[in-house]
This record gives C-alpha cells, sequence and structure tokens, in this order.
C-alpha cells in the first residue's frame, strides 16, 4: 500500500505553520480522492486511520491531514482555510469528496454550505450533529437514564469545575463506553487520539471548554442549520441509535438537504470501530457512484 507523508505551510497572519498531512494512494491514479477530517476538536487524525481500508477495498485514494493546534485555530474559519490551502498545495481543489466525523462533520458541512468548493463531488457526515444545542441536549439526555446518583456527582464535577478527579472521568469513560464506542476495550487508535487531548486541552478546551455535558467554548452557540440548504453536492449523512448525533439530532439535515442519503448504523458514536465491514461498505458504494 504506497503512502506518502509530508507538511506543507499554512500561513496565519505574519505566521508560519505546518499542516501535516497523509496520503494512502496515488493522487495521479485517476480515482477522486477522499479528504478525511478527524474529531475533536484537538484531537489527532490517527483514530480515522482505518479508513484506508476505502484504499483497500475501492481504489480510492485517501488523505488525512491534522487540523490546527495553535491557539488561534478557534475561529471556524481558520480550519476552513487551513483544508482551502491542503487542497490546492495538493493540487485537488477541483476534484476531490470529502468526509468528516463528529467534529470533522460539523467543520465539514458549514465549510461546505459557506464556501460551496466547486470541485467538491460528494459529501459524507459521520455521526455529526447541525448544532452544539442539539449534541448537548441529547447526551444529557443519555446521562438522564444513569442512576440518579451518577448523573448528579457528574453534574456537580462539573459545576464545580473538578471536573479533572479521577471520580469523575472514570464516569466519564463509563459514559463514553456506551455513547461513544461501545467496541470493549478500545482500540489502541482510538485511546491515543483521546491521549493527544488529554497532553494538549488547548484547542478542545477554547472550542468546547473541559466539561462533558456543558459547553462554554466559541462552538457552544454553533450552528449550520440556517445553511444547510446550500449544501448542493450529493451527501451521506451517518449516525447510530445510541451516540450524541442520534435521529433526532441529525433530522434537519435529513430534511434540509437537497441530495441526501442517510444510513443507519447499529450501535453508537463510531462505527467504524463498532461496525466495520458494514460501515466502509456504505462509504465505499456512495463514493464510487461516479
Amino acid at each position: 500500500m504506497s503512502s506518502t507523508t509530508g507538511t506543507v505551510d499554512f500561513k496565519v497572519g505574519d505566521e508560519t505553520y505546518q499542516t501535516w498531512y497523509n496520503i494512502v494512494g496515488d493522487l495521479k491514479s485517476g480515482k477522486r480522492p477522499l479528504v478525511t477530517l478527524h474529531g475533536g476538536p484537538g484531537m489527532s487524525h490517527i483514530y480515522m486511520i482505518s479508513h484506508t481500508e476505502i484504499y483497500s477495498l475501492y481504489g480510492i485514494p485517501v488523505i488525512f491531514y491534522d487540523q490546527l493546534g495553535i491557539g488561534k485555530s478557534t475561529h471556524l474559519q481558520l480550519f476552513m482555510d487551513q483544508l482551502d490551502d491542503l487542497l490546492v498545495q495538493l493540487g485537488i481543489e477541483s476534484d476531490f469528496d470529502l468526509l468528516g466525523h463528529s467534529w470533522g462533520g460539523m467543520l465539514a458541512a458549514d465549510y461546505v454550505a459557506q464556501r460551496q468548493p466547486p470541485g467538491l463531488h460528494r459529501l459524507v457526515i459521520s455521526s455529526s450533529p447541525p448544532s452544539e444545542q442539539l449534541w448537548e441536549e441529547s447526551m444529557l439526555g443519555y446521562l438522564e437514564n444513569f442512576p440518579a446518583e451518577f448523573k448528579e456527582m457528574v453534574l456537580k464535577h462539573e459545576r464545580e469545575g473538578t471536573v479533572s478527579s479521577t471520580e469523575y472521568q472514570a464516569a466519564i469513560q463509563v459514559f463514553m463506553n456506551k455513547h461513544t464506542c461501545q467496541t470493549i476495550p478500545w482500540p489502541e487508535e482510538l485511546i491515543a487520539a483521546f491521549v493527544s487531548v488529554e497532553e494538549d486541552p488547548t484547542v478542545s478546551n477554547a472550542m468546547l471548554g473541559p466539561a462533558q455535558f456543558n459547553a462554554t467554548g466559541s462552538l457552544r452557540t454553533w450552528s449550520v442549520i440556517d445553511r444547510i440548504h446550500r449544501i448542493s453536492c450529493p451527501t451521506l449523512v451517518t449516525n447510530g441509535p445510541e451516540e450524541g448525533a442520534q435521529d433526532y439530532v441529525i433530522a434537519p439535515f435529513i430534511e434540509k438537504l437537497p441530495k441526501v442519503k442517510w444510513v443507519r448504523f447499529a450501535k453508537s458514536h463510531i462505527a467504524f470501530f463498532e461496525d466495520r465491514d458494514y460501515y466502509f461498505k456504505a462509504i465505499g458504494d456512495f463514493l464510487k457512484v461516479d
């Protein structure tokens, strides 16, 4: 399997940063490449690496990259600028597909709605909400299903700002085992992605905040709902029944996207671990239509 790793310069004002990328496959193969946007915000791409399966099964080149990890990256437009810059520097801006998971799908949806890139052919929004408010409401709803003392302990830590405590962190792991990834033990690359946030929580804390159920960062009022209709390309929306992006949360995508296909997987937030074969077949079948 051919793989190319490198960096490209990305300028932000007077500063120059590096965008790390990995290309699996050959961009000159004649097959339209798939650009992946990882979740977080503030994670690395590592937990998405199983999307190399798209290349293995369908010969579609897959591009991974790490989103900005600088303090200024709390501004959504900067993430869009970085993506535009990478597309141009790799020479694929006139012909590409885009897949975003979780926060990456939020970014992808707003990027397409606002910038309407002419070279984009197909969009995949994987387990992503169209608004942060809907996501938070969904997650709080799941918390209600836990014992009252569990819920109160979690919310008390969040109110008092003690979310770094062992008790809170252990409780959040129990919650995530049910509503983030039901593959137990968690795959090593997923653990590594969460470790990357723990090692440098700057972006995550600035955009969401340190608490699981109460966003306080720059994304707390984010919504793409009033812009969804501007996404004109064929779009695949996927979700699971036991995750934050449950059916009623993604309903605005299904109702407002002009060209939409919806695939519902069986479990929670990360179907490419929980339902791998079906997930990659659904993605591959959607991308290879043209």
